[in-house]
């Protein structure tokens, strides 16, 4: 999948300024595709020059102006052409995955502190897809909210960014437990 792919995707929110992109790409894509500022604006400015998006420019008092992105007809036809083709399979390429199959030959220590460190980093992470999945509910049920969306993508895509976390969490723990279990025996 191309970057360009997850723009377009977080374009189906409505318009957008490249600032407002790289806040979504933070908020819900960013579950699932990770960008970085510069690679969203780079990816935009190609987008414009192939047709798939237009820019408007927004006058602002006080500030620089801002440009502010919509998909065009071409976009919305490449977007649905995209979801009709089969999706690569998922490859996972994790560093700390490495770390934890070579634990036997490395520093158990270090591995330990880095699986720690992760399962800091995904608890907060877990943390803020839940505040966003209150966000997007607005107190209402996952029922209600189903019937009445305009959109569900980004709900279901959440909901994959949550399932994700709380499965790390589990793994996490459970390495945990079988490195100090090991440890003991030694």
């Amino acid at each position: 999948m191309a970057l360009r792919n997850a723009v377009m995707a977080a374009l189906l929110e409505g318009p957008a300024s490249g600032y407002d992109l790289t806040k979504v790409f933070d908020s819900s894509v960013g579950n699932f595709w990770m960008a970085t500022p510069q690679q969203i604006y780079r990816e935009l400015e190609r987008m414009e020059g192939e047709g798939l998006i237009e820019a408007t420019v927004v006058r602002q008092e006080r500030r620089p102006d801002k440009r502010v992105f919509t998909l065009t007809g071409h976009g919305h036809a490449e977007l649905r052409a995209f979801t009709e083709r089969p999706p690569r399979h998922i490859a996972i390429r994790d560093e700390l995955m490495v770390q934890v199959q070579a634990v036997d030959a490395g520093d158990t220590d270090a591995v330990r502190t880095a699986v720690t460190e992760r399962t800091a980093w995904s608890s907060a992470r877990l943390g803020h897809y839940l505040r966003l999945r209150e966000r997007l509910l607005q107190g209402r049920g996952e029922e209600e909210h189903l019937a009445r969306a305009e959109r569900i993508g980004p709900y279901l895509t959440l909901l994959r960014g949550i399932a994700l976390e709380e499965e790390n969490l589990r793994w996490y723990e459970r390495v945990l437990e079988i490195l100090e279990r090991r440890a003991a025996l030694r």
